[in-house]
Order: structure tokens, then C-alpha cells, then sequence
């Protein structure tokens, strides 16, 4: 007998969840998995700063797999940053400890719009080395890339920073709108060529971010965020690779997010799988949706929660475990490894 050919990752489990094909288990990995809670991650970053970790090819590549070795997680996220894009074309943003990325000079006029840097590929040769070595280093694990989407580094650059009204960002989509529209163009041109980048390296798999898009109406969102997530999605042109899309908070909008061209879409904790999944429609599979403030419970419920998850997700074309948001910091490292096995245990039934 012939040794036994190892599926690679365009033929993973989380690749064949993404397009609704039949898995041997169900996968998963959690967003965030790369840094936040682990030991490891806290000594190999101490003394760099986030910007600097993110542009370090050999940090990157080694931040990425510590989830993957200590978890066994079917899949690596890229250890990077929404904002990254922007810093790289030269848009002066600071991340603070406890703050989140900080823009020196705020997006407030017309004029600022019109300023912004354009992202050219040459200046991601950085980011292709960690991707290429990555993928050489993980073998038949796939590797997801990312970027942030339009919108929502639309909100960092008006805001100037983190917010939870998000009122300067509404005001001037309202009152700007052709600069409003120029504004989004340029952020999907930018996470476009990002994710080209990622994907011309080796990514198996990529998600757009649109973290703080829940803060719109379904109206506002139809008409001036989606069409820009879908310039993203398009500007992919005909790689051959799995998207994601996911969203804190678009419970209301999940009827309109798969229009942006996602193969799988992610869910927030606030709904339950099997409504998300009537909600999406049956041409897309979901990825989540476990409230990460479990994992800082007791076993009984995390045991209970994350089964309820697994068999909620059935009810979708594929499912992808992960969590509703990100990994929270305080999170124990072996909660996670359990919820992985427990994962797999569930997932084979």
C-alpha cells in the first residue's frame, strides 16, 4: 500500500466549510488566536511596539503559529492589523496600549480625503515574506488572510481613533457624500491591493473586518458601505480563494452582507446559528459565533455553550466554529485548547 497523501489546505476542512462542501469534522480557530492571551506571545512582544510587530516578517510568522502548535486550530490568522494598510501608504497612526490605533491627523474636510496616500503593492514585500514563510511552515493548515473594510477604517480615520457613537463618521457620510464616496473607493482600492498582496503569496483563505459596521441602519448600510465591501470583494478579480465577511453587531444586516460577494459569513454572539443562517440564505456557509465571555466561565457552561453552537451551525450550507468577536486577553490558554477538542469531539458526530 501506498503512503497515505495528506489533503493540503485548499483542500482543508475550513476551506470546504467555506464553500459548503463536506467536512470530516467541523473546523475551527478564533479570531485573535494569534497574540492576546498567550504567554508566549506577551514575552516574544515585549519591548515592540504593535506597528513595528506587524512589518517584522520573522515576529509575524512566529506570532502566527503559536496558536496553531499549542491549540491544534484548523486553521493560522495573519498576525497583523486593520489599520496596517494605511500606516504602510503613510498615514501617521499610532496603536496606544489600552486605546487602540490613534490617528495623528483626522480625515475632517473634503481636503483630507482628497490628501490620503494611495497603498502601493511594492511596499508590501514585507508582508509577502511573512505570508510565503508561513505557508511553508504550516503545510496542510491554510492560512487566513486579512484587511479592514472600508467603512471601518473609515471610522478610525474621521474619529481619529476608537468610539462607540461613531457620530463624526455618520455626520459626514451624511453631509459629505460625494467626499464620503471617494473616501470608501480609496479604502477598497487600498484593502483590495492588501489582500491581492496575501493572496499572491499563498493565503488559503481571507475575511474583510467591518467591526463597527452594526452601527449603522440596514438603509445606510445598503447604500453607502456595502457597495464599497463589494468593490473589495471584486477588486479580488478571479482568485481562487474562500471569502470571508464579518461584522460586530449586523444581526439586522445579515440579510444584505452576503451581497457583498463573501462565500462565508461571519456571525456576532448576539444571534443564534440557525436564525443567522434564514436570515443569510442557503448560498453561504457561517463562521462563529460562541460570546467570547464564556471562555471566562466554568467548564459546564463553556461545554454547554459551545455544543449549543455546533449543533446550531448545521443548520447552515457549512459551519466554521469560532467566536463572536475576538479572543479576550484574560482568556486561559487551555479553555481554548479544550474548546478545540471539544470542537472536533462534537463536530465528527
Amino acid at each position: 500500500m501506498g503512503t497515505p497523501i495528506t489533503p493540503g489546505p485548499a483542500d482543508s476542512d475550513l476551506v470546504r466549510a467555506a464553500r459548503g462542501l463536506p467536512v470530516s469534522r467541523t473546523p475551527v480557530w478564533f479570531m485573535r488566536q494569534a497574540g492576546r492571551s498567550l504567554p508566549e506571545y506577551r514575552t516574544l512582544r515585549a519591548g515592540t511596539a504593535m506597528l513595528q510587530a506587524c512589518q517584522d516578517p520573522d515576529m509575524v510568522t512566529e506570532i502566527t503559529l503559536q496558536p496553531v502548535r499549542r491549540h491544534g486550530v484548523d486553521a493560522a490568522i495573519l498576525f497583523s492589523d486593520i489599520v496596517l494598510p494605511l500606516v504602510v501608504a503613510g498615514v501617521d497612526i499610532e496603536i496606544k496600549p489600552g486605546i487602540g490605533p490613534v490617528v495623528a491627523n483626522p480625515v475632517r474636510t473634503v481636503a483630507d480625503v482628497d490628501a490620503l496616500p494611495p497603498l502601493e503593492p511594492d511596499r508590501l514585500d514585507f508582508l509577502v515574506t511573512a505570508v510565503r514563510q508561513l505557508v511553508a511552515e504550516l503545510g496542510p493548515t491554510p492560512l487566513i488572510g486579512f484587511a479592514g473594510a472600508p467603512f471601518t477604517l473609515a471610522t478610525y480615520l474621521i474619529e481619529g481613533g476608537p468610539s462607540k457613537e461613531h457620530a463624526r463618521t455618520k455626520a459626514f457620510m451624511y453631509s459629505e457624500p460625494a467626499a464620503w464616496q471617494r473616501l470608501l473607493e480609496h479604502l477598497a482600492v487600498s484593502a483590495a491591493v492588501f489582500l491581492r498582496a496575501q493572496i499572491g503569496a499563498g493565503v488559503s483563505a481571507v475575511q474583510l473586518f467591518d467591526s463597527w459596521a452594526g452601527v449603522l441602519s440596514a438603509t445606510d448600510y445598503a447604500q453607502r458601505v456595502l457597495p464599497h465591501s463589494r468593490e473589495v470583494f471584486d477588486g479580488l478579480g478571479d482568485t481562487d480563494v474562500p471569502r470571508i465577511h464579518f461584522g460586530v453587531g449586523t444581526g439586522e444586516l445579515l440579510s444584505l452582507i452576503g451581497d457583498a460577494g463573501a462565500d462565508m459569513v461571519g456571525v456576532d454572539w448576539r444571534i443564534p446559528l440557525d436564525e443567522a443562517a434564514r436570515r443569510v440564505g442557503p448560498g453561504f456557509s457561517l463562521q462563529g459565533n460562541l460570546d467570547p465571555a464564556v471562555l471566562l466561565a466554568d467548564r459546564a457552561t463553556v461545554d454547554r455553550e459551545v455544543a449549543r453552537v455546533v449543533a446550531q451551525g448545521r443548520a447552515a450550507r457549512g459551519h466554521v466554529f469560532n467566536l463572536g468577536h475576538g479572543v479576550l486577553p484574560d482568556t486561559d490558554p487551555g479553555v481554548l485548547t479544550h474548546v478545540v477538542e471539544l470542537v472536533h469531539e462534537l463536530g465528527r458526530r
